[in-house]
């Protein structure tokens, strides 16, 4: 006999919840005062909402897509316990209503009070939001947000999560929609969750193995729709949830009425059968309600002053640039965003988050930076997300900038922006930046400390979702936004990028030429990096956004994936692929074997002579020696990676290598000695102990026999 939570409560339900009392034609009976949200219980739904300060509460039932109410239920005062209201209902048939609350409760603005009994509210633990279905589309009763009571009945069967080590994840950041939504993915679902499905053979032929997910909290993409030039703009991204349980059900292909998220777990089951992890980009710092102007949509109803930071005169502190921000840090907020993480972990099998804007889960109350902030501790500790990995995007929109001091008790990883900002001047040939990029490609022990295989604090990244495309990076010196509708006033200024001598598309071969080897340049050196390498969804084919460095808005050819561009750019792609398989290969590259039996250290930095990197800001040559045991622990392995981001050839002297070994040249993205990786030891050519450095290469060697 099965024995577990859900049992146990169907068996007392059966038992002992019959019903007591009648409101309005309903059989009702108080409910399960110690489960947010929605319960099914055999004949029954236990509905509890939580409210510090509200006077009364009313649970509202609609039928499917009706515009007025058909049933609406006060909860009577002995329904509560303490700020808890709960109530099981008896007799609903959960494909037939939708549910809504209504509180009533003070009016004072001034101290963050500002219920409205009129208001439909949204149920913050809600599983489910209707009316979001079809993408760009709203119900007939308009922009009001209910939820529908879902069950669980997913069959995991023998399926297992990876937990592959943190240090031996190569991320992969993609968006849901824009992956397979142009024709030219060739997917049947496009746009979804079924449409990344069908793109696992190739993630497989990448070699990633960890998908980020940018945000599928529910939100509404049409709640700031505006046409600009013809075109309607919404909110592609994402990053203004609505609801922190639910999964947004415009990304599954089929409509999905009372079951819970089928099409997200047959995708995170299918990606971790194929050894892929599945992480959320998650959103905890501010909703979709906006400022004193924006709709009431969950919580300003149900505990305004407690769900939201507020100035003393109750306005609302705004750290995250979005209007508002999430009180992060309120015991209350605490343990709705445990319940949260732990729901995705426990119900969708999640392998990890990406928090983002994460400063803001460390600020107090009155938005104040706290050393040793309750929900980070927490969500560190806390047993049922121990495997969970936790990446914090260590800053926010209000300057808090908290990379390499983010509090982390040996749990938390970080986006290391430093990296990406180090690394991008450095390749372009910025002065003064050599001895810092070492430091970056050595795991940032700058920042982190000393190497810990076990920590792994630093994800690398060159580029993300927010600003230009690897190829972009290399082709524009300025954004250009005008597509969203401020003038290009919007997006990023500082973006690090060179557009290799003219801006913008160009029919120039050198100038192409030029920028391929520089994207080269930028992932070989990412994935020869200690640290976490993460890469942006189509940059390993050179995908493109026309200068748009802040598409948030753009739900068109702008943002999606232009797959013609993959065949366009296949050797650019082997060439990542190929990469990618070598670190896996090779666990210096990793930062993670064990120290080489011939005495070299793990990590050593060179210049143009070995042993020496010129501390003089024009130096332009930087070389990386990594050594340690192989994969088998059978022999030592040394690799070494030099990068010239000088405009002229430089002639470089290797290190001396153990007797026996030789130089052999593993990838040189000028092509003069090799122009793909090779992983066959046998064609290898061996290098002597001067090589020439072509101008902006980068050339990887291996130590061998």
């Amino acid at each position: 006999m099965e024995v577990n939570g859900k049992y146990i409560r169907e068996e007392h339900a059966r038992k002992h919840m019959k019903p007591i009392d009648q409101i309005n034609g309903f059989d009702v009976r108080p409910g399960l005062f110690d489960e947010n949200g929605t319960v099914v219980i055999p004949g029954g739904v236990s509905f509890t909402i939580l409210s510090q300060e509200a006077t009364s509460m009313e649970l509202i039932l609609f039928k499917r897509e009706a515009e007025e109410p058909y049933a609406v239920l006060p909860f009577p005062e002995t329904y509560r316990v303490g700020n808890v209201y709960s109530m099981i209902v008896f007799g609903l048939d959960i494909e037939e209503f939708e549910y809504a609350y209504r509180a009533d409760g003070p009016w004072d603005p001034e101290n963050g009070l500002i219920f409205d009994k009129n208001k439909y509210l949204l149920d913050p633990y809600a599983r489910a939001v209707t009316g979001q279905s079809s993408w760009g589309e709203k119900p007939s009763y308009g922009q009001q947000y209910r939820a529908r009571v879902v069950t669980s009945d997913f069959d995991w069967g023998s399926s297992k999560q990876p937990y592959i080590p943190m240090e031996d994840l190569i991320i992969y950041e993609l968006h849901v929609r824009g992956f397979t939504k142009d024709e030219s993915s060739g997917v049947k679902h496009k746009g979804t969750f079924a449409g990344l499905m069908e793109k696992i053979s190739y993630l497989l032929q990448l070699g990633v193995n960890a998908v980020e997910l940018m945000p599928i909290f529910e939100f509404d993409e049409m709640l700031d729709q505006r046409e600009v030039d013809g075109k309607i703009l919404y909110d592609y991204w994402g990053y203004n949830p609505l609801c922190f349980f639910a999964p947004n059900t415009a990304y599954t292909a089929n409509i999905e009425y009372n079951r819970e998220g089928k099409e997200l777990k047959t995708l995170i089951k299918k990606l971790n059968e194929n050894g892929i992890e599945v992480f959320l980009d998650v959103v905890f710092n501010h909703t979709a309600e906006g400022n004193e102007k924006g709709p009431y949509i969950s919580f300003k109803g149900f505990d305004n002053q407690i769900y939201y930071m507020l100035t003393p005169d109750g306005k609302y502190y705004n750290f995250s640039g979005c209007g508002n921000t999430l009180n992060c840090n309120h015991p209350i907020v605490q343990r709705m965003i445990l319940d949260c993480l732990r729901y995705w972990v426990i119900e969708y099998r999640v392998d990890g988050f990406r928090f983002d804007l994460a400063s803001i889960l460390g600020r107090n109350e009155d938005g104040s930076p706290m050393s040793n902030p309750p929900l980070l501790q927490n969500l560190a500790f806390d047993p049922i997300l121990a495997k969970v990995k936790l990446i914090a995007e260590a800053w926010d929109a209000a300057g808090l900038y908290q990379v390499g001091s983010f509090p982390s008790w040996n749990r938390w990883s970080e986006w290391n922006g430093r990296y990406r900002d180090d690394l991008r001047q450095f390749l372009k040939s910025d002065p003064g930046l050599a001895q810092i990029a070492a430091n970056r490609m050595s795991g940032s022990q700058d920042l982190y400390g000393p190497e810990d295989c076990s920590s792994n604090a630093s994800v690398n990244f060159i580029t993300c979702h927010d600003g230009f495309t690897l190829h972009d990076l290399y082709a524009y010196n300025e954004k250009h936004n005008e597509a969203n509708g401020w003038d290009n006033t919007d997006g990023e200024k500082h973006n690090h990028s060179w557009n290799c001598g003219v801006e913008g598309e160009t029919r120039d071969e050198s100038i192409l030429e030029l920028r391929k080897k520089m994207m080269k340049n930028a992932m070989t050196t990412l994935l020869t990096s200690h640290g976490t390498p993460m890469l942006r969804a189509g940059d390993e084919f050179a995908n493109t956004q026309s200068g748009n460095n802040n598409a948030y808005c753009q739900d068109n050819e702008i943002s999606w994936l232009n797959w013609e561009q993959l065949e366009e750019n296949q050797e650019l792609f082997q060439y990542v692929s190929s990469l990618i398989l070598l670190r896996k290969n090779h666990p210096v590259l990793r930062g993670c074997g064990k120290p080489a039996h011939c005495g070299l250290p793990t990590v050593s930095k060179h210049g143009l002579a070995p042993w020496y990197l010129e501390p003089s800001g024009e130096t332009h040559v930087l070389g990386m020696m990594y050594a340690g045991r192989n994969k088998s622990d059978t022999e030592d392995e040394i690799i070494y990676v030099s990068v010239n981001t000088h405009w002229e050839a430089q002639k470089v002297t290797l290190p001396e290598l153990p007797r026996g070994m030789s130089w052999r040249c593993l990838a040189d993205t000028s092509g003069e000695m090799i122009d793909y990786v090779v992983l066959a030891p046998e064609k290898m050519p061996e290098i002597g102990s001067i090589i020439t450095l072509m101008p902006r290469s980068v050339v990887v060697l291996k130590g061998g026999d």
